[in-house]
């Protein structure tokens, strides 16, 4: 990549939290003025999108560069150009979008208390802990679970920014340990957000938002505990080391022990994570039919065609936007 390009997002994702609390902010405001007047809430949505376009933007360098995720990397470009276009398409008078920024918004509610209050992210981070140090020990591996921000005659734990007690230690003779942490991302927290503000944005009863709900957040949550658990195996036993060379040159890994945990979690895991997410929004939708608008959007956004899901899938909303 250039350098002048890297220059670029490296400044950008030094903006990335402002950003994100102002997108956030214009996403809230949105929603609540829309319940009383959509036309004055319209030009707020489509700031709101504009600058979630800015927020992807910031986040290329981290996904890509930083955190060397081809897939959440090459989603971060995609979602630029396709947040101004849902801008655009909202301020040109498809009213449906409201329900996709209402969404987001939903989201922000959700996941940011959790960024910025220690008294919910530590007892969600050491819970998923727990139960994927339990599901590992019954597998047959017992990793120490250290908490700290070192590792007593090995120096700092790395990467991990809080000293909960959430990390993995593989114990390799003559050689540093294998650490793997549990971080806020990897309590399926995002992807419980992503479904819960779907499915509170849509207008259905009540009664249905619960049973979709209900429907999708233990799948999440036992399929997160079910990744933790993989990645933390292959990972600290190098199970999964391999096409090494190919591995460390596409993703310019200095440590070649990192090729396990890149197959494993950035290939292996985050492919299967999106298919989970497909099949959980089929599993909701089949609850909560409502949600078809929002996905018949997605579709006309990515490909410019009209889409009648809800006669395809053999589902009817009660009600909705």
């Amino acid at each position: 990549m250039p350098g002048p390009v890297v220059s670029l997002l490296e400044f950008a994702h030094a903006y990335t939290i402002p950003v994100g609390w102002l997108t956030a902010g214009l996403f809230l405001a949105a929603a609540i003025v829309e319940y009383h007047d959509r036309s004055l809430a319209r030009p707020i949505a489509v700031a709101g999108w504009v600058l979630f376009a800015v927020f992807w933007f910031s986040l290329i360098d981290y996904f890509l560069l930083i955190q060397k995720s081809a897939i959440e990397g090459v989603g971060s470009i995609v979602a630029v150009p396709l947040s101004l276009w849902i801008g655009y398409k909202l301020w040109t008078g498809r009213d449906s979008l409201f329900v996709l920024t209402r969404a987001i918004a939903v989201m922000a509610l959700v996941y940011a208390p959790f960024v910025r209050l220690e008294v919910l992210r530590k007892p969600l981070i050491e819970i998923v802990t727990d139960q994927t140090e339990f599901v590992v020990n019954a597998l047959g591996y017992h990793p120490e679970v250290v908490d700290g921000l070192t590792l007593e005659g090995w120096g700092k734990i790395g990467p991990k920014d809080h000293p909960y007690e959430s990390t993995f230690v593989f114990y390799k003779e003559e050689a540093a340990p294998i650490t793997y942490t549990i971080k806020l991302a990897c309590t399926g927290l995002g992807s419980m957000a992503l479904v819960g503000g779907l499915i509170a944005a849509v207008r259905a009863p009540l009664r249905r938002k619960a049973r979709a709900l209900a429907i999708a957040i233990p799948i999440i949550w036992v399929l997160n505990i079910v990744r933790n658990v993989f990645i933390s195996i292959t990972f600290g036993e190098q199970y999964t080391h391999l096409f090494p060379g190919v591995i460390e040159t596409l993703f310019a890994l200095s440590d070649p022990r990192m090729v396990s945990f890149i197959v494993s979690d950035r290939i292996v895991a985050q492919s299967l994570s999106v298919l989970a997410l497909l099949v959980i929004t089929w599993l909701v939708v089949r609850e909560l039919p409502e949600l078809v608008t929002v996905l018949e959007d997605v579709l006309y956004l990515v490909s410019g065609r009209e889409y009648d899901l809800q006669s395809a899938m053999g589902v009817a909303a009660e009600s909705g936007d």
